[in-house]
C-alpha cells in the first residue's frame, strides 16, 4: 500500500466521522460507552489464532498452540488456559461482529502471542510463583486402618508419616500446606473432600498404600479421577451448589448455564492436569526407585471426583507384599519416597503454562 492510499484512507475516517482510528496493529479500534473495544476476529487473524464460535450459546473458543481461551458475549469473566480472568468490561458485539475489550487484549492475547523462553529456575523455585497452597491427604487414620501388613505395619500410620514429611519438604518450599489430619484420627471421605475445596489450594494429594489378595502383587502407582465420572454431571451439581469465587455481576443474568459451562471446563481442565501431574511423579519415582513402577491409572475415589482443583491419588507400595512392607516399615524409605512425590511436583510446576509467567 503507498502512500498516496494511506493517506486517503485516513482523511476518509476523519472526514466520515467513523469511530475507528488507527493503531500499532493497524486493526480498527471500536469505541463502545466509552472504553476501546477490538474486532476479535481481526486481532486473532493478526496474531494466528484460531477462533471458533457457537452461535447457539453464544460462546467462542480461541486456540493457539496449547493455549486456550473461553468466553461469552455479554459477560466480563473469561478463562484463559481454564484459569478465571475477570475483565472490567464485558465481551460485545458491534455491528454483527464479535469484540472485545483493550484489557482483553492485553491479559489474554498479548501473553499467549509472545514467543516467551522459559525462565531458567533453581528446581524448586517454581513453587513460589505457580504452587502456592497443597492439600495433602494422608488416607484413613483412626478407627479405619487401612490396609495391614502380615507384621502388622498400618497403612495409617504409614500414609500419615509419609505426607508430613512431604508437608516438612513442600514448606522449606515456602508452600502453604493444609492438612486432611495431622494425627491419627478419622476422618470422613465427604470431609476430606470439603477440607480440600474449602482451602482454595492448587493441588490436591491423597497418600495411600496398597493391598492384594495376590500378595506376589507390587509396585508404585499413580490414579486420577476416571473419564467415567461425567464432568458435566458434576459441573451441573456444582453450578448450583458452589461459588466460583467471583462477583455474581460478571455474569450476565446471574446465568445458570454459563456457571455451568465454567464448572464443566474447570473439571475438565483439573482431568488433564491430574494426568500430568500423576505422570511426573510415576517418572520421579522410576527414575529413584527400585521398585515396580505400576504407572498412572483412573478411578472413581471419592475423594478424587469431589475435589475442585487437579488431585492424584498414590499408592506408594503393596502392604500385602513382603518385600515392600519391609521397605515401607524403614523410615529413610519413606523419607526417599516423600522426595519422590515432591519431585513428581517440581517437575509437574516446571510444565505449567509460560502465560502465567508472561501476564504476572
Amino acid at each position: 500500500m503507498n502512500k498516496n492510499i494511506v493517506i486517503f484512507i485516513l482523511l476518509a475516517i476523519i472526514i466520515s466521522g467513523c469511530a475507528t482510528v488507527p493503531v500499532k496493529e493497524a486493526l480498527p479500534v471500536y469505541s463502545l460507552n466509552g472504553t476501546a473495544y477490538y474486532s476479535l476476529s481481526s486481532l486473532c487473524q493478526s496474531r494466528g489464532i484460531s477462533l471458533k464460535y457457537d452461535i447457539y450459546t453464544r460462546t467462542a473458543n480461541l486456540t493457539k498452540d496449547s493455549h486456550t481461551i473461553d468466553l461469552m458475549i455479554g459477560d466480563n469473566l473469561i478463562l484463559l488456559d481454564k484459569r478465571a480472568v475477570l475483565l472490567k468490561y464485558p465481551v460485545d458485539m458491534h455491528e454483527g461482529m464479535i469484540v472485545v475489550p483493550l484489557q482483553f487484549k492485553e491479559l489474554a492475547l498479548d501473553p499467549i502471542s509472545k514467543v516467551v523462553k522459559a525462565p531458567v529456575k533453581a528446581k524448586g523455585a517454581y513453587f513460589s510463583t505457580f504452587v502456592k497452597r497443597v492439600v495433602i491427604d494422608p488416607g484413613h487414620g483412626g478407627k479405619d486402618p487401612g490396609a495391614i501388613g502380615r507384621t502388622g505395619l498400618k497403612e495409617k500410620d504409614v500414609n500419615l508419616d509419609i505426607a508430613k514429611r512431604l508437608a516438612n519438604r513442600l514448606k522449606q518450599e515456602g508452600v502453604e500446606i493444609v492438612m486432611t489430619r495431622s494425627s491419627d484420627v478419622f476422618i470422613p471421605l465427604g470431609k476430606r473432600v470439603e477440607i480440600a475445596n474449602n482451602s482454595r489450594a492448587d493441588l490436591f494429594i491423597s497418600i495411600h498404600a496398597n493391598a492384594n489378595r495376590t500378595r506376589s502383587l507390587h509396585g508404585f502407582e499413580v490414579y486420577y479421577v476416571s473419564p467415567t465420572v461425567s464432568d458435566y454431571t458434576r459441573a451441573s451439581y456444582a453450578s448450583r451448589h458452589f461459588s466460583l469465587n467471583l462477583d455474581s455481576l460478571c455474569f450476565a443474568s446471574n446465568s445458570q448455564t454459563l456457571k455451568a459451562i465454567l464448572w464443566d471446563m474447570i473439571y475438565t481442565h483439573n482431568r488433564a492436569e491430574s494426568i500430568s501431574l500423576a505422570s511426573d511423579i510415576c517418572r520421579a519415582a522410576g527414575d529413584n526407585l527400585s521398585v515396580r513402577i505400576i504407572g498412572v491409572k483412573a478411578a472413581r475415589f471419592e475423594v478424587l471426583r469431589g475435589a475442585r482443583m487437579p488431585a492424584v491419588l498414590v499408592e506408594v507400595g503393596f502392604l500385602s507384599n513382603a518385600r515392600e512392607e519391609q521397605l515401607l516399615r524403614d523410615g529413610s524409605y519413606r523419607e526417599k519416597l516423600s522426595h519422590i512425590i515432591l519431585e513428581g511436583l517440581f517437575n509437574y510446576a516446571r510444565k505449567v503454562h509460560y502465560a502465567e509467567d508472561a501476564g504476572r
